[in-house]
Parts: structure tokens; C-alpha cells; sequence
């Protein structure tokens, strides 16, 4: 029996896990590659949650968190993944076809959502490599243009080659039918690229404290808790430098409980 259908044979429901088959599969380079599956019926989510997603492993699943980077409305789960040639589970599933059968958890969660902010002006969303895809999943869901006037996505790569999605982003999502007119007024989206010569370069907390990160957006050239939100999800690093950083400014941490000026995903990092 080939690998596959060794692989297929061993997925079957179970009362934490649902099986689906994968829809498309897309390589954006050697290391970084996005893929859509099947949703249940009976899936629901809010846009910036995650999910478990696995394959089978030896005895029981290889389940690693995935941000869903589709929006709640979707009728595929979609998804951004790196590749590690040695990862316990992406040295298999950057090999998926269209087809094959993955397992999905049945229990999406976390803090990226609209509902663990305050109400605010302005909506920033700060993410490094495939921390991209919570926010993908956000700008393509109407609600968030309806609680805040502008929305800021900032995208920190390594290389031009690793911002994926970025034809769609610039584009200002011209072809969602549901978000395309408000992402064109309100939706800003900066690349920002590290180790190679780009229009924008440098780390996303160079960006804030030079004010290169506001300029063309209308405003304030500073980040103010009484009228900015912020979102966070991408690397440690980025994570722990921007937390403080927002601090200082008086910023302060919500969550689904407590609603608040900052939110971070702090389950996984990408």
C-alpha cells in the first residue's frame, strides 16, 4: 500500500477530530506554502481563531495549531503554513494533494478577534512570516470594517518572496465580493522586508518608533490607546519587543473576558 492510502487509511473521526480532504494547495516558494480544506457543516468560528490541524502519526495524530486564515463566512477552511524539512508534521504536510484527507479539530479558539478589543478608530495588525494568516482571515470579514474606520495590516518578512497573499493585499481585496469596497477606502496594507533592498524595510517596532509607519495614513503619527487597536501575532521576538513597546505607551492587554487596547496570540508562534 502506497504512503497516501496508508495515510488515508489510518484517519477516522473521533469525538476532538473530524476528517477532511483538501481542496487546493498552493507553494509561494521553498518554505512557505497555503492550503484550503473542506469545512464541516457544523464548524463555526470567529475570523482570527485557530484550530488544530494533524495527520496521522505513529500510536496517534501530529496535531499542531493552525491559524485559520479564511473568513468566518467562508464555506473552505484555508491556511499558511511554513516547511520544515524535519517538522514532525510539516516535513509530511507540505506534501499534501488535492484530495487527501487531513484532520481538523472540531474546537477553534483564541484572542485575535474583534470581540476581545475595545471599540476604537484605528485597527493595526502587526505579523511576521505565516502570523500573516489570522489577519487575512480579518480583513475579509465585513464586521471588522464596520467597528473601525481604517484598518492597518503590517506584513515583516525576511525576503520579498515571503509575502504571500501580497498581490491580493495590495489590491485592496478587489475580488471579495463582500469586503471589496470597504477594504478600498479603509484597508492599508505595508510589506516590510528585512534582509533584501524593498520600498519599505526594517522591523515592524523601527517603523513605529521612526513614524514610517504612519506616513500616508491620514493621522496621528504616534499610536494612542484612546483611539488605536492593535493586534499582534507573528515571532517571539516581535511579540515580546512590541508588547513592550505598546506598554510604554499605555496600551493595555484584553482579551475575551476583558476587552482591551492589545491582543496577542500567545498559544503559538510563526
Amino acid at each position: 500500500m502506497s504512503d497516501r492510502k496508508t495515510a488515508a487509511a489510518a484517519l477516522a473521526p473521533s469525538a476532538t477530530l473530524t476528517v477532511e480532504k483538501v481542496h487546493r494547495v498552493h507553494h509561494w516558494n521553498e518554505h512557505l506554502f497555503s492550503f484550503s480544506i473542506s469545512r464541516p457543516p457544523s464548524f463555526r468560528f470567529r475570523s482570527g481563531e485557530f484550530v488544530m490541524i494533524g495527520l496521522p502519526g505513529e500510536g496517534r495524530p501530529i496535531l499542531r495549531a493552525y491559524s485559520i486564515a479564511s473568513p468566518a463566512w467562508a464555506e473552505e477552511l484555508e491556511f499558511l503554513s511554513i516547511k520544515v524539512p524535519d517538522g514532525p508534521l510539516t516535513s509530511r504536510l507540505q506534501r499534501i494533494e488535492r484530495g487527501d484527507p487531513i484532520f481538523l479539530g472540531r474546537k477553534p479558539t483564541g484572542t485575535l478577534v474583534a470581540d476581545a478589543l475595545l471599540p476604537g478608530r484605528r485597527l493595526f495588525l502587526f505579523s511576521t512570516g505565516t502570523g500573516l494568516a489570522p489577519f487575512l482571515s480579518l480583513v475579509r470579514d465585513p464586521d471588522i470594517y464596520e467597528r473601525f474606520g481604517q484598518v492597518v495590516l503590517v506584513h515583516c518578512v525576511r525576503t520579498a518572496s515571503d509575502l504571500a497573499y501580497r498581490e491580493e493585499l495590495e489590491s485592496h481585496l478587489a475580488s471579495d465580493p463582500l469586503v471589496q469596497d470597504q477594504a478600498l477606502l479603509q484597508l492599508t496594507y505595508l510589506p516590510t522586508v528585512t534582509r533584501e533592498p524593498f520600498p519599505t524595510t526594517g522591523r515592524i517596532g523601527s517603523l513605529i518608533e521612526t513614524e514610517r509607519l504612519f506616513r500616508g495614513l491620514g493621522g496621528p503619527s504616534r499610536l494612542d490607546p484612546d483611539t488605536d487597536r492593535v493586534m499582534l501575532c507573528g515571532s517571539m521576538d516581535m511579540i515580546r519587543d512590541l508588547v513592550a513597546l505598546l506598554e510604554q505607551r499605555g496600551f493595555e492587554e484584553g482579551s475575551n473576558a476583558k476587552p482591551g487596547d492589545v491582543v496577542v496570540e500567545r498559544a503559538f508562534v510563526g
